[in-house]
């Protein structure tokens, strides 16, 4: 219920205030944004399956984030930051198709 109340009180904070994104972070928010969500689905996942442990979605969570981020650092280190981004995002994409796909033959036996 703690987790509700906060996921609201930072979505009200978020939507009533007017804040932006430095230009150095750009690149990585659409990645870590697209990490979480990949991270949520795996929770969501797990939770149906009857194997969520907290500890491994928090880990699973932070190091998401923390390996795409890098991967995009990396990539704009290299010069090779737009392909490098289409891949984390495709990858990611697919674990979060395949979770879907899973939750919903869990949720509709289909």
């Amino acid at each position: 219920m703690i987790a509700l109340l906060g996921l609201l009180v930072g979505v009200a904070v978020g939507l009533a205030t007017q804040t932006d994104v430095p230009a150095f972070l750009a690149p990585y928010l659409p990645i870590a944004v697209v990490a979480a969500i990949d991270a949520l689905a795996g929770a969501t996942r797990a939770l149906l399956d009857g194997i969520f442990d907290d500890k491994v979605f928090v880990v699973s969570f932070v190091s998401n984030v923390l390996v795409a981020a890098t991967l995009v650092f990396l990539g704009d280190q290299l010069g090779v930051g737009s392909q490098l981004s289409t891949a984390v995002i495709v990858v990611l994409g697919i674990r979060i198709f395949s979770n879907a796909a899973s939750i919903r033959r869990k949720l509709f036996k289909a």
